[in-house]
């Protein structure tokens, strides 16, 4: 990336309307880096001009997922519902230059224009039709209370090229884009003008979002040089795919955001993963630290194909992130995510007694949390996984193996290595392979789980005993 010649300044703008999704969380991460890379600035801009389907509670949000993510910003929030006016002056001004024009087509008559260009076998859009009516058309129609919209006139031939910093030269001809709403019949302005304007106002030098947007490029360059003012420069970053290459969705996962903070991923692996999405550094490495990333983060190692998500790759990084954190550090997310579960059944003791003994393999904090929920199920409500019985009632010799296990548990010390039934087993000349999930099953609910033994003595000498009882004469009774 050459040195630029204008300080950085860069945009987030999402709009109010929902929970922060993965791909918006990727965009803002992309603008941040840039910025923080370049020394520039990072400017949060809210794209509330729907103001029927905005929020202030998704403004909030919004601002809450980009803290819990590490970014802050250096100016903003800026709600675009505060800026009407300087998105009808401008719409004025190009009223003025001949740039734009009124048109009074109701809904009726604009499907009806469609469905005429559609038979002709046309693109849909606008035909144009309002653009040369004489003063005196334009009064009446006004007069009569029809809706009154402000359309951009396009060229009528001609290309619109721009450079994306990404993808290249994306070129389109003009005959394929119609005139297009700029000011809404009730005085709203669209995303293209409030866009254009926003960009020059607030002197954005790169606009850096998803490739979905593309399209409306053209458009909203169109509109900034008709306003005598040289648009950013842009760069589309890829779209986000599921692993079937379809637009990720609900179906797939998680998606939003405050999904993954509940499922109990951290902040520092979403970043990590998302900046990944797309993007690699020049040494390859996989994981890197918030500061590492702002050091190694520009726009000419980003590519132009989409990226896929991988939930299983996420779940690794995130599992490294856990691993690396210290216990205590650990505790503070975990511990309102099992009062959250487990409500009036949650044991602090039990709690802190099983954080290590899952430290080691859980991916998130939340299966973190939920291996350790056979802790704190009092025995009349534990159960045992319907495939993990199956396991248990089909293991030779189980009655056998419950009765010795029992008679070793009423006696020995109670410590894990005390505990330890291997030699129990041993001794009925049964592997531990084989036995084991039956164990386990009876303890935990699952034929695998946090360490047994271990498990065993959280438990304690009571609880356990009884859940292998209860077990037993459950297998006995459907043999």
């Amino acid at each position: 990336m050459p040195l630029m010649s204008s300080p950085v300044r860069v945009r987030f703008a999402p709009s109010p309307t929902g929970s922060l999704h993965v791909g918006s969380a990727r965009t803002a991460l992309a603008n941040w880096l840039f910025a923080r890379h370049h020394g520039g600035t990072f400017v949060l801009r809210i794209e509330d001009t729907d103001v029927a389907r905005s929020r202030e509670e998704w403004i909030e949000s919004i601002q809450a997922d980009l803290r819990w993510l590490g970014l802050d910003w250096d100016e903003g929030p800026i709600l675009q519902s505060t800026r009407f006016g300087s998105y009808v002056d401008a719409a004025e001004k190009l009223l003025a230059s001949g740039r734009a024009y009124e048109a009074f087509e109701t809904p009726d008559e604009l499907e009806a224009i469609n469905a005429e260009r559609r038979a002709k076998k046309l693109p849909p859009g606008y035909d144009g039709r309002a653009r040369d009516l004489d003063p005196a058309e334009r009064d009446r129609l006004r007069a009569e209370g029809r809706p009154r919209t402000i359309r951009f006139r396009t060229p009528d031939e001609g290309v619109s090229t721009f450079h994306d910093l990404v993808r290249g030269d994306v070129t389109v001809d003009w005959s394929t884009i119609s005139d297009f709403v700029i000011l809404r019949s009730d005085g709203t302005p669209t995303f293209f003008l409030a866009n254009a304007v926003d960009d020059v106002e607030m002197g954005i030098t790169h606009a850096i979002r998803g490739e979905d947007l593309i399209d409306s490029t053209h458009r909203i360059q169109a509109i900034i040089h008709a306003l005598d003012h040289q648009p950013p420069q842009y760069a589309h970053i890829p779209l986000i795919l599921s692993a079937d290459r379809a637009k990720l969705s609900k179906r797939h996962g998680a998606v939003a955001l405050d999904e993954f903070q509940r499922e109990g991923y951290l902040p520092q692996a979403i970043v990590n993963y998302l900046v990944l999405l797309g993007w690699s550094p020049e040494d390859g490495r996989e994981i890197l630290s918030l500061d590492e990333l702002v050091k190694a983060y520009d726009l000419d190692r980003v590519g132009n194909t989409a990226a896929v998500f991988d939930y299983a790759k996420l779940a690794w990084m995130n599992g490294e992130y856990v691993r690396a954190m210290d216990l205590a550090d650990i505790a503070v997310i975990a511990k309102p995510l099992a009062l959250a579960r487990y409500g009036n059944d949650f044991d602090e003791d039990l709690f802190v007694g099983a954080l290590p003994l899952g430290h080691e393999r859980a991916t998130t904090i939340g299966s973190l949390v939920d291996q350790m929920d056979f802790l704190f199920l009092p025995d009349d409500k534990f159960g045992i996984a319907e495939d993990s019985w199956a396991k248990l009632v089909g293991t030779d010799r189980v009655v056998e193996i419950f009765d010795a296990v029992i008679a070793h548990l009423e006696v020995c010390d109670w410590t894990p290595d005390a505990i330890d039934l291997r030699p129990v087993l041993d001794a009925l000349g049964i592997k531990a392979r084989k036995a084991m999930p039956a164990l386990y099953a009876a303890i935990e609910g699952r034929a695998a789980g946090l360490p047994l033994f271990d498990s065993i003595q959280l438990l304690g000498r009571e609880h356990a005993i009884a859940r292998m009882r209860s077990a037993r004469e459950r297998a006995v009774a459907e043999s």
